[in-house]
């Protein structure tokens, strides 16, 4: 590959359906465009993708990604790793009742094998994959408090977690002088469900952004990462309805000031998405199968929303 023209992307490249949905081949290629565009974050986890696989375990996705910087000699040097536990079933067919969870001990395991593989020795950031309620959020804590610790863990965010457990470990951390959890991990996207309901793929009960969330990250300095933003391309693929959950009259309004501001930019519904959570200060995460899908997406970071139109958007409601 050769060296990115372009400046750093805050786009993440999702990893989730590498090595199954998603064939090796189109994998890597996807690898190698995401760097030669300027992207450096590539998102994972352990359990990825458990439900399309042969063996109703994960791992898929991290092999390719591994396989891949093993075939691109410092490449490494020019991305970095984010990955998941918690989620992994114990045994095919026992998600969601019966999974690895967030005890010190599965923790460690868990990224024992993430390392091995990915073919690396560190984890840029390992994020708690969904809230494990059997296991204090303290104990989780002091597991990885042994990781950042050793220097195996780099940082350490929370996905699908409420605002109050990541305030209790960020106490906790401070108390033990380990790193705290500084990210968060989220469904996030530009039209908004209606009360009492999650979006398709969303089974986590604090999976969806909500501003309670939005408002603690940005008061104490976390990061903010969005999962499906772009709803699986339903934005701009006229073959994908939007889902049924965001059929309530703000979406009307939304979509309104949606199709003004793209038709201003010459843009895509989604690339306006995209950009908006940018201005917000929030990653999206992009999956995708097509280089074309994902040149798009890396485009919208390039595209500079004004003032008012981020104002606009944010008071259509």
């Amino acid at each position: 590959m050769t060296a990115s023209p372009h400046r750093a992307s805050p786009i993440v490249l999702g990893a989730m359906s590498f090595g199954t949905i998603i064939d090796e081949d189109i994998s890597f290629a996807l690898l190698d465009r995401f760097v030669e565009r300027g992207g450096s974050w590539i998102d994972t986890a352990d359990c990825y993708s458990f439900w399309a696989s042969d063996t109703g375990h994960g791992g898929a996705s991290e092999a390719v990604i591994g396989r891949w910087l093993a075939a691109r000699p410092g490449v490494r040097e020019r991305i970095r790793l984010s990955t998941k536990v918690g989620a992994e079933p114990l045994w095919p067919g026992s998600w969601p009742a019966h999974r690895t969870g967030l005890s010190p001990r599965a923790i460690a395991q868990a990224v024992e094998g993430s390392l091995s593989r990915l073919g690396v020795d560190t984890i840029d950031l390992l994020w708690l994959h969904q809230e494990d309620r059997a296991v204090p959020i303290e104990r989780t804590v002091d597991g990885l408090a042994s990781l950042t610790g050793s220097g195996t863990v780099r940082r350490v965010g929370a996905s699908n977690h409420p605002a109050w457990r990541i305030e209790r470990a960020r106490a906790h951390a401070a108390a033990i002088g380990s790193a705290p959890l500084d990210a968060l991990q989220l469904n996030a996207t530009y039209l908004r469900v209606r009360p009492g309901t999650l979006p398709p793929g969303v089974v986590h009960p604090f999976g969806v952004l909500s501003d309670e969330q939005r408002d603690y990250a940005a008061a104490n300095g976390l990061e903010t990462w969005a999962y499906t933003p772009l709803l699986s391309g339903a934005y701009d693929n006229a073959a994908k309805a939007i889902p049924e959950v965001y059929d309530h009259p703000g979406t009307a309004r939304r979509l309104a000031v949606l199709d003004r501001i793209a038709h201003a930019h010459d843009a895509q519904r989604g690339q306006i998405v995209l950009a908006w959570l940018l201005a917000h200060g929030i990653r999206p995460i992009l999956g995708g199968s097509k280089i074309a899908q994902l040149d798009t997406a890396l485009d919208a970071a390039e595209l500079a929303l004004a003032p008012e139109e981020i104002a606009e958007l944010d008071g259509a409601v």
